[in-house]
């Protein structure tokens, strides 16, 4: 009898746990699904830190989405004095250097052809598609393990918790191989189907936004130094070192086993007016610490007052953007 009773409390208390407690994971995708579907855009703020280099680099971003592809995304760093925005409209792609007073604008799939460790329905996304993925429901939220396909490789896995009242992501960690976290993301706000007024996405006004701001690059000029890139293709080295008479620009030349490669770092210019440059061609890559753009065998970005340009006729798209990518070693001291 004693017996039959202790089972019957220990029932109680799982169906009372279960009733009040957590979700299976079938049911969260379901639901996921169900909120991608329903969801007409939201705004998100979050910081993201960087551990790819010697010394990590944290940012504030800002996010704005209105279906079906309006994309509004704010990259700020204020040690590195690094702010850069992206914008998606029914004109295109714009990558804006508010620092500089530039801005570029090019026909892109962006985001959608990548992960996108930064926006909620790329995330969400990346949990339903993988049929491989893993669930945990924690004291903190529902916990997913999941493959990626972001652009640069090296993120090879992520751990993504989501909010057990709303399902809405609150933490992002991506991995390499071995388990390190190279990428962190932390939610701090979240508003589902916020409203947009009419000039939200508009490239002018954002651009007379984040320069009033942002203050344009310094005119005094900083101790200019090379930045070398952490990885480098299996038998690529070195092979010259060549900075102009007046220190303000550095190529990087490396060879070897047909994946040669070459790097121009110049000191940036603040352009006198805003400078917009179009290209029918071209995608926009997420380096974390800045926004590229790849075109022609060309990987070129800006960080800290200095413009970087990586070409090559070798190395594939994956290994300009961990070439790329690695720089953050020093750009991070």
């Amino acid at each position: 009898m004693k017996k039959t009773l202790s089972l019957l409390v220990m029932a109680l208390l799982i169906l009372a746990l279960t009733a009040c407690g957590s979700k299976s994971q079938k049911d969260v995708v379901s639901d996921l699904k169900g909120m991608l579907e329903e969801m007409s855009g939201y705004k998100a703020q979050a910081t993201m830190t960087l551990q790819t280099g010697e010394k990590p680099l944290t940012y504030n971003i800002d996010v704005w989405h209105k279906k079906p592809s309006f994309y509004r995304v704010s990259l700020k760093n204020s040690e590195k004095d690094q702010s850069q925005m992206i914008l998606r409209n029914s004109e295109g792609v714009f990558v804006l250097t508010p620092a500089l007073n530039k801005s570029f604008r090019f026909q892109s799939e962006w985001p959608e052809n990548s992960s996108q460790v930064y926006l909620m329905e790329s995330l969400i996304s990346d949990i339903i598609m993988d049929d491989d993925r893993t669930f945990k429901a924690g004291e903190n939220g529902y916990v997913f393990n999941t493959k990626t396909n972001y652009q640069n490789k090296n993120l090879y896995q992520q751990e993504i918790t989501l909010d057990k009242k709303n399902l809405l992501p609150t933490s992002v960690k991506v991995m390499d191989k071995d388990l390190k976290v190279l990428v962190e993301v932390k939610f701090t706000k979240k508003k589902l189907n916020a409203k947009f007024d009419d000039g939200a996405f508009d490239m002018e006004r954002n651009m007379q936004g984040a320069l009033n701001e942002v203050p344009a690059m310094a005119t005094e000029k900083k101790e200019f130094t090379a930045v070398f890139p952490e990885f480098v293709p299996a038998g690529t080295t070195l092979f010259n070192q060549v900075k102009s008479k007046n220190g303000d620009e550095v190529i990087l030349t490396y060879t070897g086993d047909d994946q040669s490669f070459t790097i121009i770092q110049r000191r940036a210019e603040v352009a006198p007016a805003t400078k917009m440059l179009t290209m029918n061609k071209g995608d926009v890559v997420n380096l974390g610490f800045a926004f590229g753009v790849l075109k022609d065998k060309t990987l070129t970005w800006s960080f800290d007052g200095v413009d970087y340009y990586l070409a090559s006729n070798d190395l594939s798209e994956e290994q300009m953007i961990n070439v790329a990518s690695s720089m953050t070693l020093a750009q991070g001291k």
